[in-house]
């Protein structure tokens, strides 16, 4: 009897560990400042999915405390007694009641549905004229994303810069499989499928950095398929777009045009370095409407300004030259791919000859890319 006393002290023992645990992984996902947080708003469209989500929140709880108290109360109120052989009233049957339980749920789904089919035709509607709204074509690929602003001619890739305050209208859609374009902060998600052009609005309320993500699973790559979009007051964009529409320089002297010797034999089957290469892309059709529209995109990221961005690998890692050399090394050593499509040190990207970068080759490449501001 004791040894099995002794045997049931140790799970005893644990159970408030149990507890402190389930509460640290509860009190884990209260936290409001991590950057992919629905429920940190940091503007219109997403505050519109906030109070939506509160509102549909606070009902089910109402809902949840009267059942439950309702059953607690029901319990206790009318468990069998130990003397007491009373045959329990059924209820079973009653059209009355049945009528009463079917109809209270039906208000209150008919109730949570107005607020929702407003909001999600609200965020569906098109921008009007006078908010000035900024185009952005957005273009899903295996595993990055481009992003072209038609009305400046410029394109860029994983990192999206906007004018806080402004309304921006994407047009989304894909070069490849099916994808999903969200920033939690700013709006919800919006897929990217091939052949057809989605659309999505933000507005960011204040100048910020917010972290997006592809959220349909696309292949091997998915999770470290990043973007970012910066918001920053309108004269910095101005002059954002100022520089961006400055093609890129060719050196002429020093590790730079080494790296730009190997940039032409190397890089250039796939990559645009605008004002300074042939331009490489392909035609993606998107239908909108019963109308098809033509997007010229890039077959990989365009590098015309690669210096002036902060992460490398679709948002995978941050910019250094550390990480570039083992990019150019080999890609999928740091970010799932498909290995003989992209290994540079032998020469297995698309079919091209190998390539056997040597350290030197990289080093060039590196002052190449970083000179691209």
């Amino acid at each position: 009897m004791k040894q099995a006393e002794h045997q049931r002290r140790p799970g005893r023992r644990s159970l408030p560990i149990l507890l402190i645990l389930i509460l640290a992984i509860a009190a884990s996902g209260c936290s409001t400042d991590l950057p992919q947080n629905s429920l940190n708003p940091a503007g219109p469209a997403a505050r519109q999915i906030d109070d939506l989500f509160w509102l549909v929140f606070w009902i089910a709880t109402g809902i949840f405390v009267l059942v439950e108290s309702a059953l607690i109360y029901a319990t206790f109120r009318f468990r069998r007694r130990r003397d007491d052989d009373t045959e329990v009233k059924q209820v079973h049957g009653n059209t009355r009641l049945e009528i009463v339980w079917t109809i209270i749920p039906a208000l209150i789904l008919a109730a949570v549905a107005v607020p929702t089919v407003a909001t999600v035709f609200d965020l569906r509607r098109a921008p009007e004229p006078s908010e000035n709204a900024l185009v952005v074509n957005v273009i899903g690929h295996q595993w990055w994303w481009e992003f072209e602003y038609p009305e400046y001619g410029i394109e860029t890739a994983n990192e999206m810069t906007i004018p806080a305050g402004r309304t921006v209208y994407l047009n989304i859609t894909s070069a490849d499989v099916i994808h999903s374009f969200w920033v939690p902060q700013l709006n919800g998600k919006r897929d990217a499928v091939p052949g057809r052009i989605n659309h999505l609005t933000l507005t960011a309320d204040a100048p910020g950095e917010f972290l997006g993500q592809c959220a349909e699973f696309c292949g091997l790559a998915h999770a470290d398929m990043r973007h970012k979009v910066f918001a920053v007051p309108e004269d910095e964009f101005e002059a954002w777009v100022a520089a961006q529409q400055e093609p890129a320089a060719v050196p002429t002297e020093g590790l730079a045009a080494e790296g730009w010797d190997t940039f032409q034999v190397v890089c250039t089957a796939c990559h645009n370095a605008r004002g300074a290469t042939p331009t490489v892309s392909r035609e993606v059709i998107g239908a909108e409407g019963g109308e098809e529209t033509v997007f010229e995109v890039s077959l990989a990221p365009d590098l015309t300004h690669f210096g002036s961005r902060t992460t490398i690998g679709a948002g995978t890692f941050t910019w250094t030259e550390d990480h570039l050399a083992e990019w150019l090394d080999d890609p999928s050593s740091l970010k799932p791919m498909t290995p003989e499509r992209n290994d540079l040190t032998t020469g297995r990207i698309l079919g091209m000859p190998d390539f056997d970068l040597s350290e030197q080759e990289i080093e060039g490449l590196i002052a190449l890319l970083e000179a691209w501001q």
